[in-house]
């Protein structure tokens, strides 16, 4: 029989934690140990009852009490808050954890996770931009592997194998572009919350498709990229790859570049960081290279999208700093999503923000949350 994989998922409900249960209903060694949820008890129930785990942690204190009594005939227990997330990450008979929650809530799960010597399939930027500097201290006392999950450091890990770290020259990270590629600072102060909404080639949660047409999401994976790999931001580069086939490049120091290429499907990824080092066939996401006549790489418009710009800063000043990038931008894409602010004034906040609040060389868990708070007060003073 062939190894049996267990593992968790911290995230469930949303667009990664979903896909992830698709990848276990195809391959029934893949066994589910825990799942949690923001609040989204109804899709939760219907998991639970289906993958039958150990635990189950929902973060809203109520909707976790509404959960326990409609699953009562289960032997699933369930446990709420942020503290019942860290159970669910860290439950016995699960050896990898797949972090598919968005924000910095994924960091101390993560951390409790590794401490446990459980490895991580990270699809949660956060943990690394925020506490990078932490979490690959930790993963090396403790053993630990950190699998990416997201599509364009996937590509990068798979990239890498069969290669020395050392010889990377390179690293170049592929973007989409977005909705608003090609369009001029004028044609984006137009731009409305359904604009931003639609993105050309992927389908993720209203969150990263924000960021996904400002450019920080980008941003982010060029900060995440940094701690994963090992290497310097100024050994990052973004090309926007408006095909999204190409998921992202190594360039070695002999001038070699590997890529990896694929179907724009999160699925791939998913199931590499689940059954890391084996591959295993699937279903429906074969790449037809008939429908490319031509594959374009392009500069990035960092003056126009200067959120990538800002995210390069916040990579080389390190400390505090990446923290005040991204809570800064999760506050500013809540008030742009609740008509609060324009679509331009996420990028200008984030900036303002940065100069504003004084960075911390090496923030411990408890400032990186102190200064999460922070980032998030000054945007909305500064909002209002």
């Amino acid at each position: 029989m062939e190894n049996e994989h267990n593992i968790t998922i911290i995230g469930s409900t949303g667009s990664i934690g979903t896909q992830t249960l698709e990848v276990a209903d195809e391959y029934p060694n893949i066994k589910i140990h825990g799942l949690s949820a923001q609040s989204n008890i109804e899709l939760l129930e219907k998991q639970i009852r289906k993958y039958k785990p150990k635990v189950a942690a929902v973060v809203d204190e109520e909707k976790a009490k509404e959960l326990k009594i409609k699953v009562s005939d289960t032997n699933t227990k369930i446990v709420s808050g942020n503290e019942g997330v860290c159970e669910v990450a860290t439950v016995d008979g699960a050896d990898l954890v797949v972090t598919a929650v968005v924000g910095i809530s994924g960091l101390k799960p993560t951390i409790e996770a590794i401490k446990q010597k459980k490895n991580i399939a990270l699809a949660n930027k956060e943990t690394l931009v925020t506490g990078g500097h932490i979490v690959t201290k930790l993963c090396k006392q403790y053993g630990v592997e950190i699998l990416p999950v997201d599509s364009e450091h996937s590509a990068i890990f798979q990239s890498m194998q069969g290669f020395d770290k050392k010889d990377i020259k390179k690293i170049i990270l592929t973007a989409s572009g977005g909705p608003f590629f090609g369009k001029t600072k004028d044609e984006l102060s137009k731009v409305t919350l359904e604009d931003a909404l639609k993105h050309p080639n992927w389908n993720m949660g209203a969150k990263v498709t924000i960021d996904s047409s400002t450019l920080v999401n980008k941003g982010l994976e060029v900060i995440e990229a940094k701690w994963l790999f090992g290497v310097d931001a100024s050994q990052i580069k973004v090309l926007v790859h408006r095909q999204s086939v190409v998921h992202s490049m190594v360039e070695y120091k002999d001038n070699g570049v590997m890529a990896q290429l694929g179907a724009p499907d999160m699925k791939l990824p998913i199931q590499y960081a689940i059954t890391y080092p084996k591959r295993l066939p699937m279903r429906g996401n074969e790449l037809d290279f008939s429908k490319y006549s031509s594959l374009t790489f392009q500069e990035p418009d960092m003056e126009t999208f200067y959120a990538l710009k800002l995210a390069y800063d916040a990579a080389r000043i390190g400390g505090s700093v990446p923290t005040v990038f991204n809570s800064a931008d999760e506050e500013a894409v809540e008030l742009f999503r609740q008509r609060k602010i324009s679509y331009l004034d996420i990028t200008r906040l984030i900036g303002e923000a940065m100069e504003r609040i004084e960075n911390i060389e090496n923030p411990s868990i408890e400032q990186i949350f102190e200064v999460e708070k922070e980032a998030r007060r000054v945007v909305r003073e500064m909002a209002d």
